[in-house]
């Protein structure tokens, strides 16, 4: 078979930075910040002078603990940090303080995709680029922003089981919402709180050995990281196509022209020199520590979308759908526990609240910090208990979904009770009286062709028609009885 006959399938796994919600940084009692003037958090400890000693945050242990026990990863009894060697302006030591062979955390999976470690480590600090419209001293320039240097991160390391960018956007869209639940990040993309580096490789259909990977460095964009993938898989399948070679290497992703190229031939472990860090004593985990991070523990996405699913009988869909975007789950939930009468049914309500509500607002993106562009319905003018009222009415029949929909525009734009709009509206659910027969007729005589075509079999012709009658009851009639009154006058 010829390299251009062989079918090759995308293996992907993922290296995750989480920046950890402490106050103070990984090493030092320098306090955290974003978008402060450069340089103005820093010490003689996290600038890597002579002399000063490092000393690890509590809190970030706390985190990685909480972290670990998410994910189901086996959490060590004793964990060590290691001096991690290269060269570059943004590490001012000329080694970054990480974990090696002895990480706080190993194993695990979140959904299908199995976690190889969890580890601790402090952040470099931040290149800012200087181009021609910014030049210092008449050249192009780098300058370095030391506040964000010892930052504490927590590094999420899969196993390479995800197949598609695609996967991968939808397993990162998850992991967020479970980093958010636990609170030891803010997870916000845009401020850098998530990066991801993807490692790719492509294989022929069928066989088991890995093949020759490439990095994809430091995305900041669930799309970005997505497109991303998608464009190196395409690479290397067309290279391994044409009888060429992938050489392992770290690749930048240009998402404006959609170009791949080269940063650095990529490192391995012994190019980095590690050896235990000797300012540093080992972590000793105390059972005091385990309890206390266990207390801390929220209700996670997997278990809320269980418990959606068997206990309040949503949808799988549905279930999960709300338990992966916390803010319009816990907006639900609120909704549904709401003392209205007539109470909405959970299925109807939860398709409101993730159809017709977040579509009016604007959904989340998965990029920043959640929400979206006004995407959190609790931060809406719509109360949760103003739109179980309204979903109550519409099943309840009282009102038609047409009419639901205006109510609920009025709502978003300026809050209010839904009952009181409907009144004042007068939005009422008409009746299938004669009042209703006549109007129906009236279509049916202003659409004949539509009428015909329904007449001789063509069901979807029916929508002219049904669109005529709303549009002169205002959206009050029921839709169901206007296609019951339409077949019943065509004989059918």
């Amino acid at each position: 078979m010829s390299a251009a006959a062989v079918e090759y399938e995308p293996v992907i796994g993922l290296e995750i930075h989480v920046q950890l919600a402490t106050r103070t940084k990984m090493f030092c009692g320098c306090e955290l910040s974003f978008g402060d003037p450069p340089n103005t958090h820093t010490c003689p400890v996290c600038l890597g002078l002579p002399g000063s000693l490092p000393v690890a945050n509590a809190r970030a242990v706390h985190f990685g603990l909480m972290i670990g026990m998410a994910l189901g990863c086996e959490l060590a009894p004793r964990s060590i940090f290691h001096r991690k060697n290269y060269f570059y302006p943004d590490l001012p030591k000329g080694y970054q303080i990480s974990q090696y062979d002895e990480p706080l955390c190993s194993g695990g999976h979140l959904g299908d995709v199995r976690i190889h470690r969890v580890h601790l480590e402090e952040d470099a600090a931040k290149l800012v680029h200087v181009g021609a419209s910014g030049r210092i001293h008449g050249s192009d320039a780098s300058i370095v922003d030391f506040n964000r240097g010892g930052t504490p991160l927590a590094e999420i390391v899969t196993e390479p089981d995800l197949r598609s960018g695609e996967q991968a956007r939808e397993w990162l869209t998850l992991l967020r919402t479970t980093l958010r639940q636990l609170g030891v990040s803010d997870v916000n993309m845009e401020e850098g709180s998530l990066r991801c580096d993807a490692n790719i490789s492509v294989r022929p259909v069928g066989t088991q050995a890995l093949g020759v990977k490439t990095e994809l460095k430091n995305m900041n964009s669930f799309r970005f990281i997505e497109r991303g993938i998608r464009a190196e898989v395409s690479r290397q399948q067309k290279l391994l196509g044409e009888g060429g070679q992938v050489v392992q290497e770290t690749l930048h992703f240009d998402p404006a022209s959609e170009r791949i190229t080269s940063l650095r031939s990529k490192e391995e472990a012994h190019d980095y020199r590690y050896f235990p860090e000797p300012d540093l004593l080992p972590v000793a985990i105390e059972q005091a520590m385990l309890e206390e991070a266990r207390a801390a523990m929220p209700e996670l996405p997997a278990a809320r979308a269980q418990r959606l699913e068997q206990e309040v009988g949503l949808s799988s869909d549905s279930a999960h759908q709300l338990a992966f975007r916390a803010d319009l789950g816990d907006y639900f939930e609120a909704a549904l526990s709401a003392k209205v009468d007539p109470a909405p049914p959970a299925q109807a309500l939860a398709n409101w609240v993730a159809g017709d509500l977040v579509g009016r607002l604007g959904g989340d993106d998965g990029e920043g910090a959640g929400g979206g562009a006004g995407g959190d319905p609790n931060h809406s003018r719509v109360q949760a208990s103003a739109l179980a009222a309204l979903v109550g009415l519409v099943s309840a029949k009282r009102i038609s979904v047409g009419a639901g929909r205006q109510v609920l525009d009025r709502l978003v734009a300026e809050g209010g009770d839904p009952l009181a709009i409907v009144q004042s509206e007068g939005l009422e659910a008409m009746d299938g009286g004669e009042d209703l027969s006549a109007i129906v007729a009236a279509a049916l005589t202003a659409n004949a062709d539509a009428a015909e075509r329904v007449r001789g079999g063509n069901a979807k012709a029916i929508g002219p028609i049904i669109g005529h009658v709303m549009r002169e009851t205002k959206g009050r009639a029921d839709g169901g009885e206007v296609t019951r009154l339409v077949n019943e006058q065509l004989g059918l």
